[in-house]
């Protein structure tokens, strides 16, 4: 660790700051600004599939928590000390509730996030929460911070190799997004717009849910499959950072197009045992029933028999119709409908069970899902494929993390190209 030395991190920074401490509720609209929450900030990238949006007037407004590409984000309540870089798809945002930090020319922005997405990190984050009724990181902790800094050079070398992996992730990510893209285009081809092959010469009729194919049977979810709820976490049990055999997920893993493996928390044994029958496998489908309600999918097979939080249940069971194709229907925008029109609450809403049972869909003849089952099970078996590619590079990464942000694997005289890693 030669050129290594120990800093503040004020001491290596432009400005650390703490983004809109507020009430919200009457500030978002459809479009604008995106403006940043804790559940947008993963390790080492963003989750914009729930972001919201506030008026360029207000933003203006909250220039103290604007936020700009090269600035890194630290969620401070929630899962403290989880941080990423924002990037340059990112030109003009702001946020609510997150650390604001802004390295200077002697730290990578990026190399900072690998700081504070390290076992270390986390666990230094966790020693300096403060707050009774909900911890959080705060500003003043984070100045204080101690941390070993090696050259810029070694920090640019360190993130060179690790943000390859993020590039990897992100490269699989978008193939999944066409795959599932294409997917629930044929989808909706065939059983919403029943442009299916012979549509022609098939009559159609009237039904509950509109005119239907002439064969088709309109039925609820509960004939076809069984609904059952997640558990809540027992008293004084945590999630996990490091894997284990038992992953635990949460709404904020569900995304609007699947299951976002980058940040998945696990249990250790004895916490899984107590909660072991709340379990969902591969072919059951999620669906998130308070918070952001109506998020659906299926879990990876690398994922399988995965415990489930008490903010969704599964539909398991299924039989009479391809699980895949349940959750294409699930899926549009027919499906979405009826999923909000059996939510209940407004300070707090929830979906019940037995109003997942209620929701009504198109069964087709058994000959119309054979001809499609196979290209669902085709395309849903890459996307399978790709996700386990994910979920290892996402453990190799972390794995070399703690090495090299420590010394441990020595980079400095390693040949890296690193014109491209942010300073």
């Amino acid at each position: 660790m030669q050129n290594w030395r120990t800093v503040k991190l004020k001491e290596v920074c432009r400005e650390i700051t703490v983004g809109h401490v507020g009430s919200m509720v009457n500030e978002y609209v459809d479009k604008g600004i995106p403006f940043l929450r804790s559940q947008n900030i993963l390790s080492f990238n963003l989750n914009l599939d729930s972001i919201k949006y506030i008026t360029p007037n207000f933003h203006k407004k909250l220039k103290k928590s604007a936020l700009f590409p090269g600035d890194v984000a630290v969620v401070r309540t929630g899962y403290p000390g989880t941080a990423c870089v924002i990037p340059k798809t990112l030109p003009v945002s702001n946020c609510a509730d997150l650390v604001i930090i802004r390295p200077s020319n002697e730290l990578n922005a990026y190399y900072l996030t690998c700081i504070f997405n390290s076992t270390w990190g986390q666990g230094t984050v966790a020693g300096n929460l403060v707050g009774v009724a909900q911890q959080h990181f705060n500003v003043s902790a984070a100045k204080e911070m101690i941390i070993n800094l090696p050259s810029l050079p070694t920090q640019k070398k360190i993130a060179g190799i690790l943000s390859a992996y993020d590039d990897l992730i992100e490269n699989n990510t978008r193939r999944i997004k066409i795959l599932e893209e294409m997917a629930q285009t044929l989808y909706h081809e065939w059983f919403v717009k029943f442009r299916f092959p012979g549509h022609e010469h098939t009559k159609m009729v009237d039904s509950e849910l509109g005119l239907i194919p002439e064969g088709w049977e309109i039925i609820n979810i509960g004939k076809i499959a069984k609904v059952k709820g997640g558990k809540r976490l027992p008293k004084g049990k945590t999630l996990l950072g490091r894997k284990t055999a038992h992953p635990y997920i949460r709404v904020k893993d569900m995304s609007d197009s699947g299951l976002d493996t980058s940040d998945i928390k696990y249990l250790d044994e004895e916490t899984h045992q107590s909660i072991k029958r709340y379990i969902i496998s591969s072919e059951d489908i999620y669906i998130s029933i308070a918070g952001t309600i109506g998020r659906v999918g299926i879990i990876p097979k690398s994922l399988s028999y995965s415990n489930l939080t008490e903010n969704a249940a599964k539909i398991c069971e299924i039989r009479e119709i391809d699980y895949r194709l349940l959750l294409g229907y699930l899926r549009t925008e027919a499906g979405q409908t009826q999923i909000a029109s059996k939510v209940v609450g407004t300070s707090q809403p929830k979906l019940a069970l037995f109003r997942i049972e209620e929701i009504l869909l198109a069964l087709p003849p058994i000959s119309i899902q054979h001809k499609i089952a196979s290209f669902f099970a085709n395309t849903y078996a890459q996307i399978d494929n790709l996700k386990a590619k994910n979920q290892n590079l996402g453990q190799t990464r972390d794995l070399l993390l703690p090495k090299l942000i420590s010394g441990e694997i020595d980079v400095e005289d390693l040949e890296i190209t690193t014109e491209d890693i942010a300073a």
